[in-house]
């Protein structure tokens, strides 16, 4: 099986790459739909439209995507052990590990937005809007730098 992943790696680093895009895409407007939420008239047209892209962004793009990139990165690390070994990757992952716990985050405050909830700030949602920007920035940086 190796071999096949060995043959594969370009290709699985490709999707790789565009899952990650993917993922990104949604990691970043999520939270944008969630300060436009807060503004939105509790049980109004507005917020049954937001709750609707909310859901369809995470189960359609987002969860999706998350899954893919953990699955082409684990066939990376078959097919390259050595991975383990560079500082580099070490930041990679943690910062990885971060996105995929904020993306749960995401998750939870998506299931109160539609149980009725406004979790957080309006405010604080404008923040969090550029945390996965700031994270996806030092990882391709780091991933292609490999400063370490």
């Amino acid at each position: 099986m190796t071999e096949l992943i060995d043959a594969a790696y370009l290709w699985i680093k490709g999707l790789h790459i565009a899952a990650v895009i993917f993922w990104m895409a949604g990691m970043l407007y999520l939270p944008r739909l969630f300060v436009y939420h807060h503004t939105a008239t509790p049980g109004g047209e507005l917020e049954g439209a937001l709750l609707k892209q909310e859901r369809g962004l995470l189960k359609i793009i987002m969860n999706p995507a998350m899954a893919a990139v953990w699955i082409f990165a684990i066939l990376m690390l078959i097919a390259n052990p050595a991975l383990f070994t560079q500082g580099w990757f070490h930041l990679k992952l943690a910062l990885v590990l971060a996105l995929s716990g904020l993306h749960g985050f995401y998750s939870a405050s998506a299931r109160k937005f539609a149980a009725g909830q406004r979790p957080r700030s309006e405010k604080f949602w404008r923040i969090m809007n550029e945390g996965p920007a700031l994270i996806a920035l030092v990882v391709a940086v780091v991933a292609v730098a490999k400063p370490f």
